[in-house]
């Protein structure tokens, strides 16, 4: 039979539409072509032991986009979903040799007890429940920015769908904030675009530059170890990924050479056409040198390659000595021969830094010298999507736009936003020294970001007991740490790494005091670990 419009059958024999629920033609007739219907993936039919007709399923593993299936997320990989069950085995009353799971495995900031910044939440109810515009419990600066944005909302309200590109006046906030952070660099709010977080503008940007096949097929320059989001993407639009792996030895730096050869071998089976940092490093935790940013910008230019910065940790910068720069600074700084030519896209987001407001899905990105026609394909390609959470766009506006010093809040916000950044340096710095003191484990200073990345050194049986169970041997051994006390993290295979070495990578969210004892029952762990399986 042949398939036409939903409710008909067409019979070999004839050639009338007959409702398939009137169909005088029993089924083992309408399934006899079922070999070659199966070749072309469509459902069959079949009598089930009762006697009832059946047909198999449409959408199958087989028949399913093969693309999504080389997708890999790590963060919320294999390791999660069992310390999810865990948790649950644990309300049920089932004895375990701890009472809690701590989670260091993802950076989802207020999940793990940080607390949002007052102000952001106020405009925020005040956005959502324009009433309370009437009570005098708000501040003046607080009830003025919530006027702002809701006057720029399709009828005074956050429910109302807004311009695909985001909203006019939050999208002319985020200019101004990027000409303040960058010393007076221009910015034009038509190259800014609000997205659903940082996520959504990468995926955006990586399907803008995805096209052609075999040798032809884009390629995608990204650090090894890299946030799974990048992998992730690259596979499921079916581009290759091209590997860079960043030095170790030198606290996670960029290495010109190593891309410099990363590509040259990448050319001899794709077209390399973008190079993707992150600075600060997730899972890394580096803080890039300008002189490094530099000399990727100008190793950008040379082989005319589109640069994608990815710079959601930009406040969180720890170390002495260390500091954020901007590509798009460092680039207009290089001059002309440079900031005329080079193809950039950034990011940021309201889920990092000193807000952590992951849920709310703010961010924004912004596009540097990019082909007109180009442009106006992208601005087709976001309003697909409508627009970005319209509360998250609000959010991006507070975040560039925060109180400003004679306000009413200025002060609270500045002691919250300090305290913030202050703890994450504390928990930073005391991550780096409890794991250092473990014999096995090697910890680069978190010189920025969220994230530890340490270096642990594993027996060789424990290496060959996983391999017979098929697993990685840092999954291997996140996984009995796990199941042992209760320590949730995510292992460095699940972020790429160099043939031979092992890691782990742990957030420094936790509370001082879950993070004291996360770090102490790490330390114990690997102790009896490596002495198991010496």
């Amino acid at each position: 039979y042949n398939v036409y419009p939903a409710g008909y059958l067409v019979s070999g024999v004839r050639s009338m539409l007959i409702p398939s629920q009137l169909s005088p033609f029993p089924p083992q007739n309408i399934a006899r072509s079922g070999v070659s219907e199966r070749r072309r993936g469509l459902a069959q039919e079949k009598m089930t032991e009762n006697g009832v007709f059946s047909r198999d399923k449409v959408l199958t593993i087989d028949t399913m986009n093969p693309t999504v299936k080389n997708v890999e997320y790590a963060v919320r990989g294999p390791i999660v979903q069992r310390a999810m069950q865990i948790e649950k085995e644990l309300r049920e009353g089932v004895k375990k040799p701890f009472t809690e799971v701590i989670k260091a495995n993802i950076g989802d900031a207020h999940a793990m007890g940080q607390q949002p910044i007052t102000f952001f939440r106020q405009v925020l109810a005040l956005c959502s429940y324009p009433e309370l515009l009437n009570e005098n419990m708000f501040p003046e600066d607080a009830k003025n920015r919530a006027r702002r944005i809701l006057q720029a909302c399709g009828g005074g309200s956050v429910g109302a769908y807004s311009a695909s590109q985001g909203i006019d006046c939050v999208r002319q906030d985020v200019a101004r904030y990027i000409e303040r952070r960058d010393g007076g660099v221009p910015c034009d709010p038509d190259n800014v675009y609000l997205t659903t977080g940082a996520s959504d503008g990468i995926v955006t940007m990586l399907k803008l530059l995805v096209c052609g096949e075999g040798a032809s097929r884009t390629g995608v320059m990204i650090s090894i170890p890299q946030y799974p989001l990048y992998s992730a993407a690259l596979a499921e639009l079916g581009a290759v990924q091209v590997n860079y792996y960043l030095n170790e030895e030198k606290c996670w730096s960029m290495d010109l050479s190593e891309l410099e050869s990363s590509l040259a071998e990448a050319r001899k089976h794709c077209n390399p056409k973008a190079l993707c940092i992150i600075n600060p490093g997730n899972p890394t935790g580096q803080v890039q040198s300008r002189q490094c940013i530099e000399g990727v910008i100008r190793f950008a230019a040379k082989e005319r390659l589109f640069l994608m910065a990815d710079e959601v940790y930009q406040d969180n910068v720890y170390a002495e000595g260390c500091q954020f720069h901007s590509f798009k600074k460092v680039l207009f700084e290089l001059g002309p021969e440079y900031s005329d030519n080079v193809e950039l896209a950034s990011f940021h987001s309201t889920s990092k830094c000193y807000m952590g407001e992951c849920g709310f899905r703010g961010g924004y990105m912004e596009v540097i010298n990019m082909d007109a026609e180009v442009q106006a394909q992208l601005s087709k390609l976001v309003s697909v999507r409508l627009c970005p959470p319209v509360p998250g766009q609000a959010l991006m506006d507070l975040v560039v736009n925060s109180p400003q010093p004679g306000e009413p809040s200025h002060i609270t916000f500045m002691k919250e936003r300090t305290a913030t950044l202050s703890l994450l340096a504390e928990k930073a710095k005391l991550t780096e020294q409890i794991l250092n003191t473990v014999p096995g484990i090697t910890c680069n200073p978190v010189q920025g970001a969220m994230y530890s990345f340490p270096n642990i050194s594993l027996p060789e049986k424990s290496i060959k007991e996983a391999k017979a169970l098929g697993q990685a041997p840092d999954m291997f051994y996140c996984m009995k740490l796990l199941e042992e006390t209760g320590i949730c993290l995510v292992p460095g295979s699940g972020f790429g790494q160099k043939d031979g070495t092992y890691h782990f990578r742990m957030t420094i969210l936790p509370p001082t005091d879950k993070l004291k004892i996360l770090l102490a029952k790490v330390k114990e762990f690997h102790q009896k670990f490596t002495q198991q399986y010496s």
